[in-house]
């Protein structure tokens, strides 16, 4: 995992969430993470559908840092025409586990936010 060099921790971290918000940063990756959640194994089209707005070139980038991280998981299956998966490692599953509250809270905002 690459690391910022920040005051801090000897790995350059201030926090736990600084830590967190190094792997889940950005628009996608937490809506990449919740689409893999929902089902062991995705393939690379199937991600692309489920988080609409996102380019494929984003997406390809996105699950190589995930998987650099540790917390994806990429299979490639040996056949014609070529497979390959997507998946949650037991890190991306605790991630998952713990954004879940932070998912809570805003399905909580979103349906107390005042009409018009």
């Amino acid at each position: 995992m690459a690391m910022l060099n920040r005051p801090g921790a000897e790995d350059g971290h201030v926090c736990g969430i600084d830590a967190a918000m190094e792997v889940i940063g950005g628009k996608w990756k937490v809506l990449i993470l919740w689409a893999l959640h929902e089902r062991p194994r995705r393939r690379f089209g199937e991600l692309r559908r489920l988080v609409p707005g996102i380019t494929e070139k984003v997406l390809a980038s996105h699950l190589r840092e995930l998987e650099a991280d540790g917390v994806v998981d990429r299979v490639s299956y040996d056949e014609v025409p070529p497979r390959v998966e997507y998946a949650l490692t037991p890190a991306g599953l605790r991630l998952n586990d713990a954004l879940e509250p932070l998912a809570a809270w805003g399905r909580e905002r979103a349906g107390a936010r005042p009409t018009g």
